[in-house]
């Protein structure tokens, strides 16, 4: 898939034709059009602003890899704040205990496992 079409997929997953979509970054309608259809290159101003207003990945909009979105900070923190007003005590006291009970040498450890982890996990695949 070229970036051209990452685009247009990213415009179709949003609901949005081709002139509210360059709006937003503006550009024109035809640029947009013209970038899907790949007549035109997306220039690196262009896909920063793309993964600025619609929270999409650089790496996934210039190559492909990874996923479309990228979660922000203020999705993360809605979520959080979701289980804390809700009424389910397990998940409030995990959220707790996990933004009490880290250091950043915990931390670091916890991300050498995971990735230890994922290194085996993906050679049995």
């Amino acid at each position: 898939m070229t970036q051209g079409e990452r685009v247009k997929e990213v415009r179709k997953e949003l609901g949005l034709t081709l002139e509210k979509f360059g709006e937003k970054i503006g550009v024109t309608k035809t640029a947009i059009s013209r970038i899907e259809k790949g007549e035109r290159g997306c220039t690196e101003q262009m896909t920063k602003a793309i993964c600025r207003e619609f929270s999409v990945d650089y790496i996934w909009l210039t190559t492909g890899d990874g996923e479309m979105f990228v979660e922000s900070d203020d999705d993360i923190m809605e979520t959080i704040d979701r289980i804390m007003a809700g009424e389910n005590e397990f998940h409030k006291k995990l959220i707790k205990w996990c933004a009490t009970s880290f250091n950043e040498d915990d931390l670091r450890m916890l991300e050498r496992k995971i990735d230890e982890f994922v290194a085996e996990f993906s050679k049995k695949d």
